[in-house]
């Protein structure tokens, strides 16, 4: 498959070289690495950091290295030769520049929690990722997303209108260029076509509490049976709802003393840590789809350091 360079080259703070990642997914076979390194190698390019995992059950490997073109070699120059070096192996390969920030649609309802804190980390710099727009199928925090001079789209969804809401919603995204929906709270179910559309590129987060408290008051249904554990889950979404590839859960322990109001304020303590960690390790190239499941890597040294960017 051809890899995706992309067209914007930013050079690293570092040293003035250009800090580019390098996303690698093929079956497993002797000689993948060496093939990898020793191009990168030829092309004047110093690894800074390497991952690489090889799933024995389903035969496939999956690398993610992080390099400095000290050459001044382009991604479109890396991403040309590559292909030579990954036809034999059949890889799955994509250039990235560590600079660039990927766009990103928030979805929401009417709980903010999660919007909130992702509007903070964005702000702060320590969520690295450009907002293009907020849709919402309610108007709550039209004000709060317009005094971050962000795009506000209140798109209305009922049973009669859900296909065309869809569309609306669909053309937004696809208007601006967004790379990433994450439904920060959105209380809608999405359709099976747009689910199969943005597949891999859409991020959901709900309670741990699934299959067991199903429906409206989950934390009050937990508080009612004695739960010691709250947790929260971020996945990607599929067809099968709230069943898709996990990328991050957190959990927080809670006591017989603790109210049910408590259940629920640290309910969403939780799920908001956990979203932003799964968005962190999405944009920054660390999940990998494996199946049903992810392969997520971790981050290196200072990569939660907050940071403002441009």
């Amino acid at each position: 498959m051809p890899g995706s360079a992309r067209a914007t080259v930013n050079e690293d703070v570092r040293g003035g070289m250009n800090s580019f990642t390098l996303t690698v997914t093929c079956l497993s076979t002797r000689g993948v690495v060496a093939a990898i390194s020793g191009y990168l190698a030829r092309e004047g390019c110093n690894i800074s950091d390497s991952t690489q995992f090889d799933d024995r059950e389903t035969g496939r490997f999956f690398m993610r290295i992080s390099f400095l073109s000290e050459q001044g070699r382009t991604l479109e120059d890396l991403d040309a030769g590559f292909a030579a070096v990954a036809a034999p192996l059949s890889m799955d390969y994509s250039f990235h520049d560590e600079a660039a920030r990927m766009k990103v649609v928030l979805m929401v309802s009417r709980f903010g929690h999660c919007l909130n804190d992702l509007l903070y980390r964005w702000r702060i710099g320590a969520l690295p990722i450009d907002i293009v727009a907020v849709i919402s199928n309610h108007l709550d925090y039209q004000k709060v997303v317009v005094n971050h001079d962000i795009p506000f789209h209140y798109i209305r969804v009922t049973k009669e209108n859900k296909a065309a809401a869809e569309a609306r919603q669909l053309a937004v995204v696809e208007e601006i260029g967004a790379e990433l929906i994450v439904l920060a709270r959105y209380m809608q179910v999405l359709s099976d076509d747009m689910c199969t559309r943005m597949s891999g590129r859409i991020i959901n987060i709900h309670h741990s509490f699934l299959p067991s408290f199903k429906g409206a008051n989950p934390y009050k249904q937990a508080y009612e049976r004695g739960v010691k554990l709250i947790g929260a889950t971020a996945h990607y979404v599929t067809a099968d709802l709230d069943e898709g590839p996990i990328i991050e859960q957190d959990t927080v322990r809670v006591t017989h003393a603790q109210s049910a109001a408590d259940y629920v304020s640290l309910g969403r303590d939780v799920e908001s840590q956990v979203l932003a960690r799964a968005i962190h390790a999405h944009i920054h190239r660390r999940v990998f789809l494996n199946g049903n499941k992810t392969v997520v890597f971790p981050a290196g040294p200072g990569a939660y350091a907050s940071k403002r960017m441009g």
